[in-house]
């Protein structure tokens, strides 16, 4: 296993259409609509870090000093430098083996964001898919809110992880 500041948009948006297209249909929760260019931007600015495994691309996220996602106000509790977690995707292959992939991912994000300084990781995250925010609340992630999404929007749980 090795991790990279992804260099291929290409790959990186596949990858994450991928386990949102497994993700959907194994909690039978809406699949979101990915912009390419919104992921050519991150991969561009070296936002989205990528776990190879024997050579392939197995898993990633993507950590940035401001939100991906509309940050309510007052959702989260006060930090002084806080980081952003999105777009956690793991190969559904390795999903399905229980792979530890993905806490791999929460983990490194959580020491890259302390290494840069952040006091706190903040994160958004669809609540119908559990094992992810199962497997962030096993990692000390806390809840703050869930949103129901209305009419026209999916649902949210935010959350966020003390690094200090």
């Amino acid at each position: 296993m090795t991790w990279e500041v992804a260099a291929d948009a290409g790959e990186v948006h596949d990858l994450l259409c991928a386990s949102d297209r497994y993700q959907g249909e194994r909690f039978h929760s809406p699949v979101p609509q990915r912009n390419p260019a919104t992921t050519e931007s991150r991969v561009r600015d070296g936002l989205v870090h990528l776990l190879r495994v024997g050579g392939a691309a197995a898993a990633m996220f993507t950590l940035t000093r401001t939100p991906a996602f509309a940050e309510p106000p007052g959702v989260f509790p006060a930090a002084a430098n806080p980081a952003y977690l999105s777009r956690l995707a793991v190969r559904p292959d390795l999903v399905a083996a229980a792979s530890l992939a993905g806490p791999l991912c929460l983990r490194r994000a959580m020491a890259l964001a302390r290494e840069r300084g952040a006091d706190m990781l903040r994160a958004e995250a669809n609540p119908d898919i559990e094992s992810t925010v199962e497997c962030m609340t096993l990692l000390g992630f806390r809840r703050c809110t869930t949103s129901s999404g209305g009419a026209d929007g999916p649902r949210r749980v935010h959350l966020y992880r003390s690094l200090i």
